[in-house]
């Protein structure tokens, strides 16, 4: 089954394998909040600073269109990479700096149907990762984060990138760069690498 990767105004377009998927959960970490306001943009994450994230294989994830749109900053010099639609600054996932890696971190609030993706995924919150940093109350899911962590690092194991370029549509061939990285310091000072 697949289902539908678009950024809100739908200049990027893609699919996505549910059977490549590792596991769906809400980090709560306070990179991931960062990252959300640094789009400035509703829906990123919810009321406690959560982000719903699909971690999957990039093998089973397939840009369509808008290619061209596809951006990336990073909130540290070794920090892991974020992708975002420049054009309406959708999120689309994240990924170790290392393309050889088979994660990438995609954010659900670009996934559709919903109703098809929690029928495929489970739902929000079942799994709850970094829960400490969250802004309010949030339940831990300790049994979910143990399982949840041991299909990720399975499936990082096991499956590898298919012989694909590095990782997905985000990276070109090699160590390179497929866009130009800006750095984003604390402050919200943004800088090219």
């Amino acid at each position: 089954m697949a289902l539908s990767l678009r950024c809100e105004c739908g200049r990027v377009q893609g699919r996505v394998e549910t059977d490549q998927v590792y596991v769906r959960a809400t980090c709560y970490c306070k990179d991931c909040q960062a990252y959300a306001r640094w789009l400035d943009r509703p829906g990123v994450a919810d009321a406690q600073g959560g982000t719903d994230m699909v971690a999957m294989n990039p093998a089973g994830v397939h840009i369509t269109a808008g290619s061209e749109q596809i951006a990336c900053m990073s909130l540290s010099g070794k920090g892991i990479l974020r992708w975002y639609a420049a054009c309406c600054r959708t999120p689309l996932g994240n990924t170790s700096r290392d393309g050889g890696i088979a994660y990438v971190g995609v954010v659900a609030m670009g996934l559709w149907p919903a109703r098809e993706m929690d029928a495929a995924l489970g739902p929000r919150g079942k799994t709850v990762i970094n829960s400490g940093s969250a802004r309010g109350k949030v339940k831990a899911t300790p049994v979910g984060f143990v399982t949840g962590g041991l299909r990720i690092v399975r499936g990082m194991l096991g499956r590898g990138c298919g012989g694909r370029d590095r990782c997905c549509f985000l990276m070109g061939r090699g160590s390179r760069f497929a866009r130009q990285l800006s750095l984003v310091r604390q402050s919200g000072a943004g800088s090219t690498a």
